[in-house]
């Protein structure tokens, strides 16, 4: 029998990116594995598009092209799955209709006004931030890359933790919702902060402080969106935590291109 770590690592590559990946197994706890190592996803897509912006900077392209490939790589590599959960999100919410209604508006396969301006502000912001940060190191422009692709999936194990309902008895959102205990959500938040903090440290110590403010921006970001979600809807869906990805991943890069 596959070790539940392996499970969890085939759960977590194989439902959050297109990498070919097979998921073996598809319960509870193969999910909580999965969520756990959802950071992991992250760290392997962040590092795939800091590799091609830094090729295209190499290359002799604008940083601002460079940051446009930077930030495609991570929707291409998730078919795009967080962005349309963004945009879902925000019709959601967006609707002011009631749970049922706008969970319905949410399921639906359009994308409606709310959803198409979240996405074009999300978007430029990240390339915006992105180029800014390439402008000033490539280094620190790929340490951006990959801390947000990282902080982004991050925000996914902490909205599966215990005590988070799921909005519906079905979907991504009910396979993962409340399977990782608060205590496992805490120590990979650790692990990824200091994981952050370490590889900052590598550039310079002002960039510690900031990349470790990203993390904690992100993450409380996310935390403010989840909880009006879970108000609103009356719990998680996957649109949610596609929704909550990609507002972590935009407020890390947004605070690691200020000049605190």
């Amino acid at each position: 029998m596959t070790p539940p770590p392996l499970d969890g690592l085939r759960f977590a590559f194989g439902t959050l990116s297109v990498l070919p990946v097979k998921v073996t197994r598809w319960d509870r706890e193969a999910a909580r594995g999965g969520m756990l190592c959802a950071p992991l996803v992250g760290l392997v897509l962040g590092g795939f598009s800091a590799a091609v912006g830094l090729l295209l900077l190499f290359l002799g392209t604008s940083e601002l092209l460079a940051a446009v490939a930077t930030v495609a790589v991570p929707a291409v590599l998730t078919r795009g799955l967080h962005l349309d959960g963004l945009a879902d999100t925000a019709d959601g919410l967006g609707s002011g209709k009631p749970a049922e209604d706008a969970l319905r508006i949410m399921k639906q396969s359009d994308i409606g006004p709310f959803g198409v301006l979240t996405l074009v502000l999300v978007l430029l912001a990240q390339v915006a931030a992105l180029s800014q940060v390439y402008g000033d190191s490539w280094t620190l422009g790929a340490l951006a890359a990959v801390v947000s692709a990282t902080t982004a999936r991050l925000a996914l194990t902490l909205a599966a933790r215990t005590g988070v309902p799921a909005a519906r008895p079905e979907g991504l959102g009910a396979a993962v919702a409340g399977v990782v205990p608060v205590r496992g959500a805490v120590l990979v938040a650790a692990a990824v902060t200091l994981g952050a903090a370490g590889a900052a440290a590598l550039v310079g110590s002002y960039d510690v402080v900031r990349t470790v403010l990203a993390v904690a921006a992100a993450v409380g970001t996310a935390e403010l969106l989840l909880r009006h979600c879970t108000r609103r809807f009356g719990g998680v869906t996957g649109d949610v935590f596609g929704g909550l990805a990609e507002t972590a991943a935009t407020t890390a890069l947004v605070v690691l291109s200020m000049s605190l």
